[in-house]
C-alpha cells in the first residue's frame, strides 16, 4: 500500500497556493495556559512576500495564548456549497506566530498592502488593541481531496518569482 501523504508535486503547490491567495479567514489552533486547545477563526491574509498574516486584538483569547505559546496551526479553504465538505481542498499550516509592533517601519506597509484585500480591517486598524501577527510556515499539509494528501514545507508555499 502506498503512502497516502506524498511530499509535494508542481500541481500541490500551485493548488496550496490558490488556497492561500484566495481565503480571507483561517481557522486558527492555539493551546491555552492549561494545554486545552482551541480553535477560532481569524481574519487571513498574505504579506507581500507571500506569507501569511492576520490582525488580531490583544483582547482575544487566543492572542494571549499566542504570546505565551507561539506554536499554532491555521486551516485555510472551505467546503463548496454542492457535495461532501471532504472532497474540497483544504490546506492545513502549523506555524509559529511573531507579533508585529505598530511602531515598526513594517507596520505601515503591511496596512496598506492587506487593506488592499481586507478593507474593512481598516477600522481595526484604528483601534489600538489590534496588531498584525506573521505566521511562519513549518510545515503544512494539503488535503485536495479524496486521495490527494501531501506534505509541504514552506518553500512550497511561496508564490514564483515575478519575471
Amino acid at each position: 500500500m502506498p503512502a497516502p501523504v506524498r511530499p509535494a508535486d508542481d500541481d500541490a503547490r500551485q493548488l496550496a497556493q490558490s488556497l492561500m491567495a484566495e481565503a480571507r479567514f483561517a481557522a486558527l489552533g492555539v493551546l491555552l495556559e492549561e494545554g486545552t486547545p482551541l480553535v477560532t477563526r481569524v481574519a487571513f491574509g498574505l504579506d507581500p512576500q507571500g506569507g501569511p498574516v492576520s490582525l488580531i486584538s490583544d483582547l482575544a483569547q487566543h492572542t494571549r495564548a499566542l504570546r505565551r505559546n507561539p506554536a499554532c496551526s491555521l486551516l485555510v479553504g472551505e467546503p463548496g456549497g454542492k457535495g461532501d465538505a471532504l472532497s474540497h481542498p483544504r490546506l492545513s499550516l502549523i506555524c509559529r506566530a511573531d507579533f508585529l509592533s505598530r511602531q515598526s517601519p513594517e507596520h505601515g506597509p503591511l496596512a496598506a498592502h492587506y487593506l488592499r484585500r481586507q478593507p474593512k480591517a481598516k477600522l481595526y486598524l484604528q483601534l489600538a488593541d489590534f496588531s498584525f501577527v506573521r505566521f511562519r510556515v513549518t510545515a503544512a499539509y494539503l488535503n485536495g481531496g479524496f486521495g490527494k494528501a501531501f506534505h509541504l514545507d514552506a518553500a512550497d508555499l511561496q508564490p514564483p518569482p515575478r519575471a
